[in-house]
């Protein structure tokens, strides 16, 4: 019962196919729980993206179901702010500064002015740019244009957070830094975070839980329970590990076959 309540995710024998005629995901069956940190992790063109789209209302499958807080994504979209998306490129909007970016969200909701702006300016405290309020996304590395981007999606003070390869154009350093910073933010809001990597090492020094897609038509290959307290040293042994099993899972994924 436990279970069935905290279940904030489920993929019901997810299949997606595309005008095209290409098959992203056959059958994907998945479910993912309340507080949990999920990686989806598979090689290029596996469907760990169009599943991810579809938790944010932003694609349907074409058989089966995903539910998202027992609801359709799209009413949970519509309805409240408790799923935020985070992509790649952090999509700043040039002509405004770093507060009125992180604004933004907030004043399409029609959020109160002044509780708005206190709201924008903790989550930027949050992600270390309380000194940067007034500085337009030309002026920001890399990194802190996606820090900006972070603290956007969290202004809503969301329930879950759905981040797409965030740090795949980063830099190892910056990389590994907000890494950090979100394992951070996670256990300090305790939201359920829903991440796409095909970065083994990413995935392992995240996640509590690894879910292995096959090469297209992606299919759920292995499920790895991560069982490494935070936070995680990248040169421990079983880190080491674990990065080896889910190596060989992503290896193997496309002869494996698909659990349940």
């Amino acid at each position: 019962m436990d279970a069935i309540q905290n279940e904030v995710v489920s993929f019901q024998h997810v299949s997606k196919i595309y005008n095209t005629g290409t098959v992203a995901l056959s059958q994907f069956h998945f479910s993912i729980k309340e507080g949990e940190f999920i990686s989806f992790l598979g090689p290029s063109g596996c469907g760990k993206s169009t599943a991810l789209r579809m938790v944010a209302g932003l694609g349907e499958a074409t058989e089966g179901k995903v539910k998202v807080f027992g609801q359709n994504p799209k009413e949970i979209i519509k309805n409240t702010n408790d799923i935020a998306f985070v992509f790649q490129d952090a999509n700043l909007l040039p002509w405004r500064t770093v507060l009125e970016n992180v604004l933004l969200p907030l004043e399409l909701r029609g959020a109160d002015k002044k509780r708005r702006k206190e709201d924008a300016i903790k989550v930027l405290e949050m992600v270390g740019l309380k000194d940067h309020l007034k500085s337009y996304p030309r002026q920001l590395s890399g990194g802190m244009k996606m820090r900006v981007s972070i603290a956007r999606a969290l202004a809503a003070k969301p329930k879950m957070l759905l981040m797409d390869e965030p740090f795949a154009a980063l830099d190892e350093i910056t990389r590994q830094t907000l890494q950090t910073e979100l394992l951070e933010i996670w256990k300090r809001e305790n939201m359920t975070i829903l991440f796409v990597t095909h970065n083994v090492y990413e995935a392992v020094y995240l996640s509590t839980r690894i879910a292995v897609l096959s090469a297209r038509p992606g299919r759920l290959s292995s499920i790895i329970d991560v069982d490494l307290p935070y936070p995680r040293e990248r040169t421990d042994e079983r880190f080491t590990e674990y990065v080896n099993i889910a190596a060989r899972s992503l290896e193997d994924s496309t002869t494996r076959r698909e659990l349940g």
